[in-house]
This record gives C-alpha cells, structure tokens and sequence, in this order.
C-alpha cells in the first residue's frame, strides 16, 4: 500500500502507509515534511508502525523535537494507533499525550476515525 492523500473536513490530509521508513529522529521528520508539502497537504496522519523505537520515551526528547517541527512549519500532525501500552509504563507520556490532545495541532489518535471527529469538532 502506498501513502494516501485525502480531504477530512475540508482538510487536506496525508496519510501515511504502516510500511517505510521510520521517524526516529528530528531529521527524518524533514523527510515526512518534504512528503506533506508534496502533496499540499496540511496535516500528516503518521501511524504508530512508522515511529522509531525511542519516539515514545520522552527522555530522549525526540517526539517533542519532531512535534516541534512540525509547528514550526505550520503542519498538523496525528500519530494514530494504539500506545495504550507505553501510556501504562510512563505517566510522563500518559501526561505528554493528555496535553498534546487538548491542542488543535498535534494529536494521539486511536485511529482514522477518531482523527475524522477531531477535525469534524475543530470545524
């Protein structure tokens, strides 16, 4: 399967594939980056297959660099899938995901349907 643009509530959203490469550090979110502005897309719905192994440890700082740019450059992200399972053995990430989630920006969604309500909501 391949990435996927779509229109979510009028907005233009790249859906990435569960297969290549990983965004494990802020360098390769350049290359997710170059792939939305691609498409002219404004969001990209990155699944939790696509994270390199230490996205979700806060400790290593890299989600909130990767998350960092994409506002900088003004580009909406969703990380779907499931992380219930590092939500229960960090409660620094349950924290991370609950304040990520109150923003209009950067989601943790379950999957596309959940990402669907958000942007219904944020109108």
């Amino acid at each position: 399967m391949a990435d996927i643009v779509t229109v979510i509530h009028g907005v233009r959203v790249l859906v990435f594939d569960q297969d290549g490469p990983k965004l494990a550090s802020e360098r390769d979110a350049n290359d997710f980056l170059s792939a939305v502005w691609g498409e002219e897309a404004t969001l990209a719905a990155i699944p939790v297959a696509r994270l390199g192994t230490d996205f979700l440890q806060l400790k290593t700082r890299i989600a909130g660099e990767v998350m960092q740019k994409f506002v900088n450059y003004q580009i909406r992200l969703a990380i779907v899938g499931d992380i219930s399972a590092w939500i229960k053995q960090s409660a620094a990430l349950r924290d991370f995901v609950y304040e990520t989630n109150r923003g209009k920006n950067l989601w943790f969604v379950r999957d596309l349907t959940e990402l669907e309500q958000r942007l219904a909501k944020a109108g």
